[in-house]
């Protein structure tokens, strides 16, 4: 039977329940998904998603000293007392290889927790398209891809992901799916927006949540996200244990990945 693959522009979009029984690829392209995969390709022992910032607090306050990390933003920038903001290069090995990351940011963290009630929750990026795309093929269930949005609005990064995923997924299974109009639609926007790397860059920069960045000087962060298949590393969230850990890893940069 073709694989159902449907797209979710906003987390509000679906109610939790309609995720049981499929797979959820959570993206929030700009900046949360993309720092979660860079953290574990960097060694990172798991990312602990916190809906908010008091409770990061508490859960780091009750792990070992010295073993956790507390990283996100609000409005884009570093919490006052974290250690990290939202910056994917900010995590390079060096600063987080063995260490527990407790994570908290506006619209990412938010998605994941939204999307606990799928059989599989997964974090998807353009660094990770390729590899995200790959577990979702050898997998039977249905693909729900979620779009964390910008504050509750849709966002065109988020959905260009989306289609980049969506294509691979298709190339895998060679045509045998079975696409919702969402994800038509996404798919169509990536092939028509990522012929080249700067007609890319320039979707994400003038996108809602690319516009902020590039208004706070994180224009860094939008380019780190737009290398296509850096990592071949799969990130899973598990719900009961409220971590987030790298289920397939080979933290070296991939040789079809743009550049």
């Amino acid at each position: 039977m073709p694989r159902e693959v449907n797209v979710h522009l906003l987390p509000r979009h679906f109610e939790p329940e309609a995720l049981r029984g499929g797979i959820a690829v959570v993206i929030d392209l700009l900046r949360a998904t993309t720092t979660i995969v860079t953290a574990l390709a960097n060694g990172a022992r798991c990312v602990l998603p916190c809906g908010d910032i008091e409770t990061a607090k508490r859960v780091a306050a009750d792990l070992p000293v010295g073993s956790v990390l507390l990283g996100g933003e609000r409005r884009g920038v570093r919490i006052e007392g974290f250690d990290l903001d939202n910056s994917p290069a900010a995590y390079s090995a060096e600063r987080v290889t063995g260490k527990t990351i407790v994570f908290t940011t506006t619209n990412g963290t938010a998605a994941l927790m939204r999307s606990r009630e799928a059989d599989r929750v997964l974090v998807g990026s353009l660094v990770n398209r390729r590899a995200v795309a790959w577990a979702v093929a050898a997998d039977d269930r249905p693909v729900h891809l979620v779009c964390a949005g910008t504050d509750g609005r849709v966002t065109a990064e988020d959905v260009a992901a989306a289609g980049a995923i969506v294509t691979e997924l298709e190339a895998f299974l060679r045509g045998d799916v079975l696409i919702d109009d969402t994800a038509l639609i996404a798919a169509k926007f990536w092939a028509a927006e990522s012929s080249t790397t700067e007609s890319l860059l320039s979707v994400l920069r003038h996108s809602r949540g690319g516009s902020n960045l590039v208004e706070l000087g994180f224009d860094r962060d939008i380019e780190f996200a737009a290398h296509v298949d850096s990592y071949d590393l799969v990130g899973e969230f598990f719900p009961r244990t409220g971590e987030v850990r790298a289920v397939r890893s080979n933290p070296v940069p991939l040789p079809y990945g743009r550049t």
